[in-house]
């Protein structure tokens, strides 16, 4: 693409000491790209790394070498000042909607932290993007005044996502953000994500261990098998037609709710694994 990537992790790696002078390799060396206004599906199962790439983009794990690059700017060492002031470019869904909300906070306190520091901003100013930005999540009015606890686990992601999206961010991490919810709830979220991701220009980094999922929000997946990546393209091809044996068993893995075709998939996850094994 001829316009400058929004984000570049070039060459990352991660190593995290096991003891004994033994590391373990969560990252060995992986590059992408995410354009304004694109969501990359970055996709593997348990230990791939794929969180580790998010955390490091987020400045909360440390890289052992190799670059991360926001809008042209080197951010890989960012002071912790610098982080502080990246947080109005830069947010985070976290997987967990109940962790990730302070209990003892009003919704509408919660929400009104991240503009706190404008100070072009009054305080009418700030209840009212408070309440559009509720809106815009599909949450109603009087959300703003009641606590995490009085809403279900859907609800508190679509605030959790409110929280996000509150200060106009140019880029969200979303780590795992439905993993935890009910598929209907999932699909709902994942159309909210989609509807804030045109309406705002919002460009997103995707993580999930669901090719499928990953496929109903991006314009392109990255495929990370145990901190390499082993395909990547645009979405649509990636999940109609892969080509890398993981992949291709990641496909087979997902569930679907028709026994026949699960039990077709679960000879073409077997087959998928035994090819796979033959490339360690």
């Amino acid at each position: 693409m001829s316009q400058q990537a929004l984000l570049q992790v070039k060459d990352l790696r991660v190593n995290f000491p096991q003891g004994r002078g033994k590391v373990f390799q969560a990252l060995k060396g992986i590059s992408l790209d995410i354009q304004p206004g694109e969501t990359v599906g970055l996709v593997g199962e348990s230990g791939s790394g794929k969180t580790t790439v998010g955390r490091v983009i987020l400045g909360l794990t440390e890289a052992t070498s190799g670059d991360v690059w926001f809008d042209g700017e080197n951010i890989t060492h960012a002071s912790r000042e610098r982080r502080r002031t990246l947080g109005r470019d830069i947010q985070v869904v976290f997987q967990d909607p109940y962790g990730s909300l302070n209990p003892a906070r009003t919704i509408g306190d919660t929400l009104a932290e991240p503009l706190m520091n404008d100070k072009s901003l009054s305080r009418n100013d700030i209840a009212e993007r408070v309440a559009e930005v509720l809106q815009q999540v599909g949450m109603p009015a009087d959300t703003a005044s009641r606590y995490p606890g009085m809403f279900s686990g859907g609800q508190r992601q679509r605030i959790a996502i409110a929280r996000a999206v509150i200060a106009k961010p140019r880029l969200i991490v979303c780590d795992e953000p439905v993993s935890a919810l009910d598929l209907s709830v999932q699909a709902q979220v994942l159309n909210l994500l989609k509807s804030l991701q045109q309406s705002m220009g919002l460009a997103m980094l995707f993580i999930s261990h669901d090719l499928t999922v990953v496929r109903h929000v991006s314009h392109r997946t990255v495929v990370l098998y145990r901190g390499d990546i082993v395909e990547q393209g645009d979405a649509g091809q990636v999940h109609e037609r892969p080509e890398h044996p993981y992949t291709r068993a990641l496909l087979a893995a997902a569930p679907v709710p028709d026994p026949l075709i699960q039990r077709e998939r679960r000879a073409q996850f077997d087959l998928a694994r035994q090819a796979l094994s033959g490339l360690i």
